[in-house]
């Protein structure tokens, strides 16, 4: 039996580490064990140049031609466009201009971020006529939760479907006996990109017991370790193992950004069993029950010390509701 071919574009990939690289990788890993021949269009294959302001995030530079060339080799059963980057807007034109169907994903709340960078009101108002105009001239747009479906149905997305992420509930699992320090308890935990939209500071503010742990890296680390030198414990980036290792250390995971689609960090936390703190907006509240693997409130602090009271076997019970079989299963049907 043949193969059907998928071509997956994206600008955001490997060695990238954010919630959209990860997420991709698991959604071919997952697609390729159901049978399907995946190619990936990253910006590793172009000539790139770092993002202003960003430069750990690198867009491909002039990719038409390339582009072209590997649409017309590969011969693409279906074309699924999931950032809407140098490469995501090159890909959308080519399928438009050759009539070929695709569909596309929103995983990247923009217009959220704009409003951060940017105080004219203006420019994120311009970025939802820009993504709406982007998405709906594909055959169906994919958001991972409930809350950003009605969001962007809203703002004029008219072919949304719903297809929430998963979590390898196998590889994140708590690890009794980390071979790492030992840091005074309880522990508080962020990890993620150290950057603005991510609210890091809000977190850092909180007057907390124990230690506050920041797992990850970002534009904003190097002042916010300047910033809170000897209040908080600053890692780095962690991969595979080692993040579960440190994550096993942790007693509550505290997720302030507000920017987010989904919060794939969060499922990653409960999968080891680490009640999470959020706030009561988009991505946390499609996941965490207050009170129950978790607490939403706008007094992140509180909500902090709240989550040390949650039986840590709910959090799991949670995690595994969420799986990347379910989440690839719902992509499939989306794309054919």
């Amino acid at each position: 039996m043949v193969k059907k071919k998928i071509l997956l574009v994206t600008d955001a990939w490997t060695p990238q580490i954010n919630g959209v690289a990860v997420s991709l990788e698991e959604l071919k890993k997952n697609l390729e064990l159901q049978g399907f021949s995946v190619t990936v269009v990253h910006p590793g294959l172009f000539n790139t140049i770092p993002l202003p302001f960003y430069s750990e995030i690198k867009i491909a530079l002039f990719p038409e031609r390339k582009f072209g060339h590997i649409l017309a080799v590969e011969k693409p059963d279906f074309v699924h466009i999931a950032t809407e980057g140098p490469l995501g807007f090159v890909a959308r034109a080519y399928c438009i201009w050759k009539k070929i169907s695709f569909t596309t994903a929103y995983h990247t709340h923009f217009p959220m971020y704009l409003s951060l960078y940017v105080t004219r009101f203006a420019i994120p108002k311009l970025a939802y006529r820009y993504l709406s105009w982007f998405h709906n001239g594909a055959r169906a747009t994919i958001v991972h939760t409930a809350t950003l479906k009605r969001e962007l149905e809203s703002h004029g997305f008219k072919k949304t479907v719903l297809c929430p992420l998963g979590v390898d509930t196998n590889f994140f699992t708590r690890n009794l006996f980390p071979e790492l320090p030992l840091f005074v308890g309880p522990v508080f935990t962020y990890f993620g990109r150290v950057a603005k939209e991510k609210n890091v500071e809000e977190f850092l503010a909180c007057n907390l017991p124990g230690t506050k742990l920041i797992i990850g890296d970002g534009p904003e680390r190097k002042r916010l370790e300047i910033a809170y030198k000897g209040s908080a414990e600053f890692v780095g980036y962690k991969k595979g193992q080692e993040l579960v290792d440190w994550l096993s250390l942790s007693d509550v995971l505290v997720f302030p950004s507000r920017s987010e689609t989904f919060g794939l960090v969060v499922l990653e936390a409960l999968a080891c069993k680490i009640p999470v703190a959020a706030h009561d907006v988009m991505g946390p509240r499609d996941i965490i029950t207050s009170g129950v693997d978790g607490f939403l409130g706008e007094n992140l602090e509180e909500a902090a010390l709240q989550c040390l009271s949650i039986p840590k076997e709910k959090c799991r019970e949670k995690a595994l509701q969420f799986s990347w079989e379910n989440s690839t299963r719902t992509f499939i049907k989306a794309i054919s």
